[in-house]
């Protein structure tokens, strides 16, 4: 009971302060509902981003990852942060400049506006399908086990899941539908406190515990019983190879954080561009703590409960929460993951409102729309849209392989949206008829190699057929040289006769933060001293 008090009390405050500072808001604006009348400062940005990053798939995930396989598992976390260096140095100063609402208006102002209507209706069906069902039911499952919800309620496994997806969904969706992206940002905020507290706990108490009351005996103890575990370079039989850091493990960050809608909206709603520069760059910095309060959970885990863990680690982050955390921390830690659990669902439900509003229902179905009919038609389409996810999420109960074949399907559009994107960014005098090519061809090659041969190549020999696996994350990367080879044969043979200027819309000061590339510079020494000295303390 004390842990179910102190959940419901943390999740009120953060309500009842997200509601004080959002009730003066003009959200009869498309502007005021999806950018938060471009005032966002550093610390929202920043404090919005990495809990929209931040689900419980992804602790689950990773301290699972880290549990089965150890330390490499950190690429996921450190990569992001090289990926928003970029971010902020090199794409949001074209974004804010652009004064654009969506990735997609983007593209219509570099290539076309039928680009920009392909585009969205990709990224409207891949983030609804393979994103906000399985952040319900990933969340669910989570706070269903943490409360033995099933016990309390006196109801099944099955219904006690059921209910809490609906209370996820109806609560993620009050927020993302009436409070727009101002009150989304501000309690990922808030929630983003609680967690960062809570989650550097949950290392300090593995260490504390592993060392039987001495920390540093701890950390000890991870290098001395095991030391393979800390090593962060994997070999050809890992999860992770090294050689996939600099293919798809590369790409997908760079889809994730630079391109990505329902992340980099947060970016677009800064008040400048120096703020949106110093909320990224601070969001990099804290993506450097990620091994430590992502990722050694898990290895922390194996040394302790390898025993009690499936092989999988699939439970190994939960088993570690429940073992070493007080009653009272319990309810808070959980409050601030069902914080997370909103912050990745209703930004990506207020996303999609965005998308289906600004680009298709105004650019295509309704031109003359106004602000206010806009906000109207983006808050009906979310209310539905939450509807039909809730009613997802609780079909998907049981199906792990099909969770794996929604991944995969998304995945077959993100190197090939990320592409067009960066080409718009870089290339001056690419044709709109070049990215549509390669687009094609980028979306045929990764479904045919990925569904059709499951990643596999067989040729016969005189000793008999063999087979040649190629990592999926390899196939990203020869995805992304596929399109690439395509865009620069169409740049060659019929480039655009004048190149490509960017207007400024002078929407907001995009006076660059001085501070933006030697902190930047700081990010990628980390990244590679981090990365240096695990691996010295491995060997």
């Amino acid at each position: 009971m004390l842990a179910i008090t102190s959940f419901l009390f943390f999740t009120a405050l953060v309500a009842y302060i997200s509601w004080w500072y959002t009730r003066h808001d003009a959200l009869d604006t498309s502007t005021g509902y999806y950018l938060a009348g471009r005032s966002l400062t550093w610390v929202v940005v920043g404090g919005s981003l990495l809990l929209t990053n931040l689900s419980t798939e992804q602790l689950v995930g990773l301290n699972g990852g880290a549990f089965k396989d150890g330390m490499e598992t950190m690429a996921w976390e450190l990569g992001a942060a090289v990926a928003m260096v970029v971010m902020a140095i090199v794409c949001l100063p074209i974004y804010l400049r652009c004064g654009i609402t969506t990735i997609p208006e983007f593209l219509e102002r570099r290539y076309n506006k039928p680009t920009r209507g392909l585009v969205s209706l990709i990224i409207l069906i891949a983030v609804s399908i393979s994103v906000l069902p399985f952040v319900l039911y990933s969340g669910a499952l989570f706070m269903r086990d943490v409360f033995e919800l099933p016990r309390i309620l006196h109801v099944s496994n099955e219904l006690a899941l059921w209910i809490t997806v609906a209370a996820i969904g109806i609560v993620g969706g009050i927020y993302a539908i009436f409070g727009g992206l101002r009150a989304v940002a501000i309690s990922d905020t808030l929630n983003g406190v609680g967690l960062l507290v809570a989650g550097l706990l949950i290392p300090i108490l593995g260490l504390r515990a592993l060392g039987e009351g001495d920390i540093w005996a701890g950390v000890t103890r991870l290098q001395q019983d095991d030391p393979s575990r800390l090593n962060p370079i994997g070999d050809a039989s890992s999860s992770l190879p090294v050689g996939t850091l600099f293919t798809g493990v590369a790409l997908l960050h760079l889809y994730y954080w630079c391109t990505n809608q329902f992340i980099v909206q947060r970016a677009f709603a800064s008040q400048s561009l120096q703020q949106g520069q110093k909320g990224v760059m601070f969001a990099a910095v804290m993506k450097l703590l990620g091994p430590f309060y992502l990722i050694l959970p898990g290895v922390i885990a194996y040394h302790l409960f390898r025993d009690q863990i499936d092989p999988e680690g699939n439970s190994a982050y939960g088993t570690l929460v429940r073992q070493l955390l007080p009653k009272p921390l319990l309810g808070f830690f959980a409050a601030a993951i069902f914080g997370a659990i909103l912050s990745s669902f209703n930004s990506a439900l207020n996303s999609c409102a965005t998308l289906f509003s600004v680009d298709l229902y105004k650019g295509f179905m309704r031109p003359q729309a106004t602000d206010h009919e806009m906000v109207r038609v983006g808050k009906l389409f979310g209310t539905v849209l939450a509807i039909g996810v809730i009613i997802g999420a609780c079909m998907i109960t049981s199906g792990e392989a099909l969770f794996q074949q929604m991944k995969s399907i998304a995945a077959t559009f993100d190197i090939p949206v990320m592409v067009i994107v960066f080409v718009g960014i870089l290339s001056k005098r690419t044709r709109p008829g070049a990215v549509w090519a390669a687009l094609l061809v980028g979306v045929l090659f990764y479904a045919t190699i990925t569904f059709g041969f499951e990643n596999k190549l067989t040729w016969n020999t005189a000793t008999g057929p063999q087979v040649y696996e190629i990592h999926w994350l390899h196939v990203a990367g020869l995805n992304f040289l596929l399109m690439m080879s395509v865009i620069g044969a169409f740049r060659v043979i019929a480039p655009l006769p004048t190149p490509f200027v960017l207007e400024d819309t002078n929407q907001v000061d995009t006076t660059p933060w001085p501070l933006a590339r030697p902190l930047g510079a700081f990010v990628l020494c980390s990244v590679a001293a981090i990365y240096a000295l695990l691996w010295m303390a491995a060997r």
